[in-house]
């Protein structure tokens, strides 16, 4: 098999693709990018066994062939090529000849038979959205799922499909995030739990992307297609935690304040809490909101007064600074609404601005207990 491709496409194609490849693999096949070479259509993948994915790249070939090349060996190369044509054979002796226009590099290839196939999805329902707006609602949530592996369905995204709208959920116990679009649906009712690693690679790749996104998914799979693209991905398997039951329905005491001045003031004030508890001290009266936290250890405190408005009783709550920090990064509103009922009941943070038509974000953190 011979084919010519350019450079700075090829290393584009292939940096996404490599994102697939752990550094240490069972199998020693999976260090290696598959090259599937059909005339002038060269289709190459990479797996971990959970997830395989897989591009199309345009070539100049006239040769048919299927070979495994050692990824970060070809990987290390192609960085460091300026834009030009480069040259491939596979030669008889088990190496691939690579040509530029300085020099000739040889890498030793295994057989491409050898590389596992792709799972065939079976009688899969399927959903299309923008890749976009999958790519939002995945950087929205995933900051808030879990790494416990005792609880390996926490650990995903929840995605629910409705012919209503779609909702995407992420919880670790401690905080919760829910994505809703109104303005996109399902052709019918169906739920997956999606892992971290093919979200991440998935949410790198659609960001500002206008492509529409194919979702296939069975009870065991997902298969995302777009542009020349695809990603299979076995799925979290177990029942997801009812989250609704969580969220709770009465808050009368509704806050509304700037977020960035909000954020920056936790931020602040966090620096001087606890080191292992990171909490803080909302205290709430009037239009006033007072910020503070205290590391009785070491003697530090802080404390902060902003103006906010607030409809309900005085109170006090507290939360982990770090909870609250990473949930305000994550919203792009300039004012938030904060509702609470009880200091040991959760908090419900909402953009009060800045959403999409059909749009909806909901995010719940749990109280830390304050000691008087």
């Amino acid at each position: 098999m011979k084919f010519i491709v350019s450079s700075s496409y090829l290393l584009k194609q292939l940096q996404i693709l490599g994102g697939v490849i752990n550094n240490t693999n069972t199998l020693p096949i999976l260090d290696n990018f598959l090259f599937d070479l059909k005339q002038d259509e060269l289709t190459v993948s990479a797996s971990d066994l959970e997830t395989t994915m897989s591009a199309k790249l345009k070539v100049e070939s006239d040769s048919e062939g299927k070979i495994a090349v050692p990824a970060k060996l070809l990987l290390d190369t192609l960085k460091t090529f300026p834009e030009q044509p480069l040259t491939f054979v596979a030669e008889d002796n088990n190496t691939i000849e690579l040509s530029s226009n300085h020099g000739k590099y040889a890498l030793a290839y295994a057989d491409g038979e050898e590389f596992p196939n792709p799972v065939e999805l079976e009688d899969p329902s399927s959903t299309v959205l923008e890749g976009d707006i999958l790519a939002t609602a995945i950087s929205k949530t995933i900051f808030a799922s879990g790494n416990d592996d005792l609880r390996p369905v926490m650990s995903g995204v929840f995605f629910q499909f409705t012919t209503e709208g779609l909702t995407f959920v992420a919880t670790d116990a401690h905080k919760l995030v829910k994505y809703q679009r109104e303005d996109v649906s399902a052709s019918q009712a169906s739920d997956f739990i999606m892992p971290k690693k093919p979200l991440n690679l998935l949410k790198g790749i659609l960001a500002g992307s206008e492509s529409e996104v194919l979702i296939e998914y069975n009870d065991s799979n997902a298969k995302f297609t777009f542009d020349d693209t695809q990603l299979v991905c076995r799925l979290i398997d177990g029942k997801y935690p009812n989250y609704e039951a969580v969220i709770p329905k009465e808050n009368p005491n509704k806050l509304t304040i700037e977020r960035n001045q909000f954020l920056s003031s936790v931020r602040r004030v966090s620096i001087f809490s606890n080191k292992t508890t990171h909490q803080v001290r909302l205290k709430i009266a009037g239009a006033e909101l007072n910020i503070s936290a205290e590391d009785v250890d070491y003697s530090n405190k802080a404390e902060e007064r902003l103006t906010c408005s607030y409809q309900g009783d005085d109170m006090q709550i507290g939360f982990n600074s770090r909870f609250l920090t990473e949930m305000l990064n994550n919203l792009t509103s300039d004012e938030v609404q904060l509702e609470m009922s009880l200091p040991n009941r959760a908090g419900i943070l909402t953009p009060v601005d800045g959403l999409d038509p059909g749009e909806k974000i909901t995010m719940l953190v749990m109280p830390v207990m304050l000691n008087n």
